[in-house]
């Protein structure tokens, strides 16, 4: 028969409970170190004991207890020179070099690591150089015997399998990916790069309370999407309070410090009661400034107050309130060029864009205008508690327009949100056909054609008047449209990629970016001219 190889326990000596009870005799009681060495079946050759040098007495103490109740093992101490048995780095630092410098011998002696006695430091120490391997044993974890009964207790001895780990690690993936999937409303998006963008914002919405900064262009998805991270933190019991949305465009003139930052009674003319302000409402929750660039600059020099010391002053008071929020900032603006124009406080855009993510256009992702479409049929029918759904050939010729470069998208997600809801509405007997499809397409484009006849000449702010009169009106509107796309894009590729889209896929390599250059250098501009 095999001889069972030596068992050598590694621990740290219980200043209280290795003492025993004041006043009783020591073995009536519970002592975790000496109830190692009683248990039959669990044969302890050698006891490594680490202690602190004001308690060798007590470690003296107890290796006699152990001789006596098990005389076949021998008890090494080791004295530990702590300042702070509580000091992290002091604790680890002392553990890690006995570890080092110890002459284990994996190949003849097993090794148990006591996790019971000493202090919480110390026990997680001991943990992490166990799953290390710098302490190359297993777990030990010993609990008292039932109340009021006298013996050893129980052990369990705890192997840090790595395969262990992997289900821990899964369990995390999952959490993770459910994390995810709620920040795209449940949406089973398929590009890969707004993809990879969700679940970088999951990470960091969890693992920060920095300011977040949402660009991306009108309609993208900004507002819903600062929800969405709202509501994960508070099933995360990360956030307590509201969650407060404001659009700054709307704020004007003296209503937006008040609206902001709240007044006391009387601070104005029509001031006849105090208000706690929008910042205040967000308390201890999340507060999401849209189109933040619209601040005005009295009212950026507040909020960059308020964002770094957590306080800010009312209209027409003498004392500061308190508030402490998690800000999420939306912008469909370069920010940064704001600042070169002196619209936008460059202090205040370094504070809040230690994360910036941008949210790209339904354009820039076609991959996933089917599954938002059926994301917008569900909740058409879930709000309006009527279902709807569209047969093959109408969604077929839907998806097929909205893919194409005939469409704008100039909303991006509203557009697509609005177009659902009509279709949705004026279908009969609650299913969308072809002729409602085809209905809503010349729709869309009508609406897109008024957009862009009303809205200002971009090219105004990039030619001069003598270049505008050279270009026929075709070349004109072709060239603003041109421009437009480029202000929404991230880069010259990304636009290229959205202007030749048809045109690419047949070409073995295409080279957007460099097309796009070469018809912006036809009138004399560049790609840095059109992100002005």
């Amino acid at each position: 028969m095999k001889k069972p190889r030596p068992i050598v326990v590694l621990g740290i000596l219980g200043t209280l409970l290795d003492r025993g009870r004041a006043g009783t005799d020591r073995w009536q009681g519970w002592r975790p170190t000496v109830g190692i060495c009683q248990h039959e079946e669990l044969l302890v050759s050698r006891l490594e004991l680490f202690h602190e040098s004001r308690e060798a007495p007590l470690a003296k103490t107890v290796a006699a207890d152990i001789s006596a109740v098990s005389p076949e093992t021998t008890v090494k101490l080791h004295e530990l020179s702590l300042r702070d048995p509580w000091d992290f780095e002091e604790v680890f630092g002392l553990l890690h070099d006995f570890a080092r410098h110890y002459p284990f011998k994996t190949d003849d002696e097993d090794y148990l690591i006591h996790i019971t006695t000493g202090t919480h430091v110390e026990q997680i120490c001991l943990f992490l150089l166990a799953e290390s391997r710098h302490l190359p044993g297993q777990l030990l974890q010993t609990s008292p015997p039932p109340r009021h009964q006298p013996g050893a207790g129980s052990y369990r001895i705890i192997d840090l399998d790595l395969s262990r780990y992997d289900v821990l690690a899964s369990r995390f993936s999952t959490e993770r990916q459910e994390g995810t999937a709620f920040l795209k409303s449940g949406i089973a998006t398929q590009n890969p790069a707004f993809n990879a963008l969700i679940d970088r914002i999951e990470r960091v919405a969890i693992a920060s309370t920095a300011p977040l900064l949402l660009t991306g262009p009108t309609g993208a998805g900004k507002s819903h999407l600062a929800r969405r991270i709202y509501e994960l933190k508070r099933r995360r019991e990360q956030l307590r309070g509201e969650f407060v949305e404001v659009n700054c465009a709307t704020l004007r003139g003296d209503q937006a410090m008040s609206a902001l930052f709240g007044h006391i009674k009387g601070a104005y003319t029509g001031a006849t009661s105090a208000r706690p302000g929008l910042l205040k409402g967000a308390d201890q929750g999340l507060l999401f400034l849209d189109e933040i660039g619209e601040l005005g600059p009295d009212e950026q020099a507040m909020l960059l107050r308020a964002i770094e010391d957590k306080r800010f002053l009312p209209v027409g008071a003498d004392r500061d309130v308190e508030s402490d929020f998690q800000l999420i900032a939306g912008t469909n603006r370069d920010l940064q060029q704001e600042v070169s124009r002196g619209g936008f406080r460059e202090d205040l855009l370094a504070r809040i864009n230690l994360w910036q993510f941008r949210l790209p256009g339904l354009a820039e992702r076609s991959e996933d205008i089917a599954p938002n479409l059926d994301y917008e049929l569900e909740r058409y029918s879930s709000s309006t508690g009527y279902k709807v759904t569209m047969n093959k050939e109408a969604r077929t010729r839907f998806l097929e327009f909205a893919r194409s470069t005939e469409a704008v998208w100039s909303a991006n997600f509203r557009d697509l949100g609005a177009a659902v809801t009509r279709m949705a509405t004026l279908a009969a007997h609650g299913r969308i056909a072809l002729s409602d499809v085809e209905e809503e397409i010349q729709r869309l484009k009508s609406s897109w054609r008024r957009s862009t006849a009303n809205s200002p000449d971009v090219l105004e702010e990039l030619l001069t008047e003598a270049q505008l009169e050279e270009l026929d009106l075709f070349d004109r509107v072709q060239l603003a449209e041109v421009v437009r796309i480029c202000r929404d894009s991230d880069s010259l590729s990304a636009a290229g990629r959205t202007l030749f889209a048809a045109s690419r896929a047949s070409k073995a390599q295409p080279n957007d970016a460099d097309r796009l250059r070469k018809y912006l250098a036809r009138f004399g501009l560049t790609w840095a001219q059109t992100q002005r």
